[in-house]
């Protein structure tokens, strides 16, 4: 039987300041007074056809039911840890106390340097720290449990006193048990929960929330000719077999992210198909975290306008996602994103 997927399409971006008359056939996205959509994209992996919201009544049954069904998920108020997205979207702020990391490998790897910038991004207002002591970039290697713990647990010790929600990205149960002592509140994992068999277990056990990455490989081997039929649909059904297979392991609480991995087994084409058609991820019903951040396809695109920081393609992403209601963003730069999206904001009202 083929199966068909609903993407909330057509967006509006609304005033808070005024009182808006929302026309017949808006829908709110994730309850978000900001932002409301009028059409969806009903899609199979034959075809797409996009509808205004008025018009679903008059499809046969079966899929009006369907498309109702997904509505419901991607229209209900979303709710992470005591997060209430009224004012999306929040941002992760990146801390890597790495030797290499793509971005800045070296320029915090030390408990005072990685404390004082963890400062700086909450000033700038992020909402979440992201912390994380093993390169993930393409092309690097696994490091020893032991060395990525000696490199994290130093920084997060001093870092957890800032009184901030502080996200640990690592792949490997042994680091997330022993972050457990300082109190950290998420689990980052971007291998999708896969490198460690130990994982799953740990997170039953604990009951802590977590982030369901795609990938597809490694990375030591995920840029190496990545490849999809169709990238969206396949990103979709992971993240649905995924959902499916923690309920039956026993996982039971909806404290779950979803991130499709930009840039993590997926070239060019991937990326912007990804991005194009974002909001698909809203009908599996939890929020969603994009990281754009100074990655490979601002430089694909931009060609020779590229530079090392990348502020501009990283904040017109960023706008962009903000649009399609994403509700968690990570970055390196947050004062700049922040300055972007208020700007853009300001413009709106």
């Amino acid at each position: 039987m083929e199966k068909y997927y609903t993407r909330a399409c057509n967006f509006f971006y609304h005033s808070t300041k005024k009182k808006t008359k929302i026309p017949r056939g808006h829908y709110f996205l994730s309850g978000n007074k900001r932002i409301t959509f009028d059409s969806v994209e009903i899609i199979s992996r034959k075809s797409k056809k996009k509808i205004k919201n008025t018009e679903i009544k008059f499809l046969k049954k079966s899929l009006r039911n369907k498309i109702y069904s997904d509505l419901k998920k991607i229209t209900k108020k979303k709710k992470f840890l005591k997060i209430k997205f009224k004012d999306t979207p929040l941002i992760m702020g990146v801390v890597n106390v790495t030797p290499d990391s793509f971005s800045d490998g070296g320029r915090y790897n030390s408990a005072k340097k990685a404390f004082i910038h963890a400062k700086s991004l909450i000033k700038a207002g992020c909402d979440i720290i992201d912390i994380g002591a093993e390169s993930t970039r393409p092309g690097s290697k696994t490091i020893n449990n032991k060395i990525e713990w000696k490199r994290l647990s130093a920084p997060l010790k001093k870092i957890k006193k800032l009184n901030k929600i502080i996200s640990i990205d690592t792949r490997k149960t042994f680091v997330m048990e022993k972050s457990l002592k300082f109190k950290i509140n998420l689990i980052n994992d971007v291998s999708g929960l896969s490198h460690d068999k130990l994982t799953l277990n740990f997170l039953k056990l604990t009951k802590i929330p977590f982030v369901i990455h795609h990938t597809q490989g490694s990375p030591i081997n995920m840029q190496i000719s990545p490849k999809y039929k169709n990238v969206i649909l396949e990103i979709y059904d992971f993240f649905e077999k995924k959902i499916d297979h923690l309920r039956s392991f026993g996982i039971k609480h909806n404290n779950i992210i979803l991130d499709p991995g930009i840039g993590f087994g997926k070239n060019l084409k991937h990326n912007m198909i990804i991005l194009k058609n974002i909001s698909i991820f809203h009908s599996l019903g939890f929020p969603l975290l994009i990281g754009t951040s100074k990655k490979r396809f601002i430089k694909d695109l931009s060609k020779n306008n590229d530079s090392k920081e990348r502020h501009g393609g990283t904040i017109s992403s960023n706008i962009f996602l903000m649009n399609q209601g994403v509700q968690i963003l990570r970055v390196h730069d947050v004062n700049e994103i922040n300055q972007g999206l208020k700007v853009y904001k300001a413009l709106l009202e």
